[in-house]
């Protein structure tokens, strides 16, 4: 993720790259046979009051739900999956890797979409083709904050298809939205039940385990009582940071180390966020939802505001 809109540098320009809105879903590969074909798609699932989208085909996917406003959710996705109600969620394909037996990954990802389309067009059913804007990449990002969408992403049309090679696309979301490690949980208080916040943390490039503040609020009783009964199995005796997390911050209550349980690094969660202090903590953290898709060990990222010597 990057914090600022920067599509000067990104190749060397607009005209080169494909633009297309950033849904809340998860990725997903999945081989489907549509109209006699087989094909392998790239897609991200979503409620159907989604507007303004089109079906897309892709040789991996994201399943998406939308609110009533027709903005995708991830932490509605969440619900839906929970309790089964997946018949009524739509996947967007954004991209194509196999056709009836052809491998397209080599191809340009300009070829790979325009044949997606071609096969997505004459047929209805809950895959839509996501499109594309090029060029106006600043004018564009605008338009998709403006929406409340989660961001852009931008992709290189002359590339192929390179398994985990993110130098060929570039992800910039609208909202400070990102995912941390859960290391432990503070007990509740007054009729609050199971726990009280996530102590949430993240990786520095040295693969320093570091805090990064609290996430309390966003949590339904039945989320509260979801998450207690996932980090049972993680309690530790142990703290896992490598640097003791501070007890006091401008921007809450004191960290009271008696009433912290700790956990072993595990689960993810994703949180939405105002901004970082200058003491590299976490400002209004509000938990979106458990990321089942991504790995602890993946979730990296910079020190927000080093410290010289450290």
């Amino acid at each position: 993720m990057i914090s600022r809109l920067d599509f000067g540098r990104f190749w060397g320009g607009c005209r080169r790259a494909a633009r297309s809105f950033r849904s809340g879903g998860q990725r997903a590969g999945i081989a489907i046979p549509i109209g006699g074909t087989c094909s392998l798609f790239v897609l991200t699932l979503c409620w159907p009051a989604c507007p303004t989208s089109r079906p897309e085909t892709a040789p991996s996917s994201s399943p998406v739900r939308c609110g009533a406003n027709g903005v995708t959710s991830f932490g509605l996705l969440q619900a839906a999956t929970d309790h089964r109600l997946t018949a009524s969620l739509i996947f967007f394909a954004f991209d194509l890797l196999y056709l009836n037996g052809e491998n397209l990954m080599s191809a340009p990802l300009a070829d790979r979409k325009q044949r997606l389309q071609q096969l997505l067009e004459e047929h209805v059913r809950p895959i839509r083709y996501c499109d594309h804007q090029m060029g106006l990449g600043p004018l564009f990002y605008q338009s998709v904050c403006k929406l409340g969408l989660e961001g852009v992403v931008s992709k290189r049309l002359d590339a192929p298809y390179v398994p985990g090679n993110r130098g060929l696309w570039l992800k910039t979301k609208c909202l400070n939205h990102e995912e941390f490690i859960v290391v432990g949980w503070t007990d509740p208080e007054g009729s609050r039940p199971r726990l009280g916040a996530l102590l949430l943390a993240y990786y520095d490039p040295d693969r320093r385990l570091l805090y990064a503040g609290r996430a309390g609020t966003g949590m339904s009783e039945e989320e509260l009582d979801r998450l207690w009964r996932r980090l049972q199995p993680l309690v530790t005796r142990t703290m896992p940071l490598d640097v003791p997390p501070p007890r006091e911050s401008r921007f809450g209550s004191p960290l009271e180390l008696s009433r912290v349980h700790w956990v072993r690094p595990e689960l993810v969660v994703e949180v939405n966020y105002l901004t970082w202090t200058l003491d590299n903590l976490l400002r209004q953290a509000v938990y979106v939802g458990l990321r089942e898709d991504k790995p602890a060990h993946d979730v990296q990222r910079p020190v927000p505001h080093p410290k010289s010597g450290a």
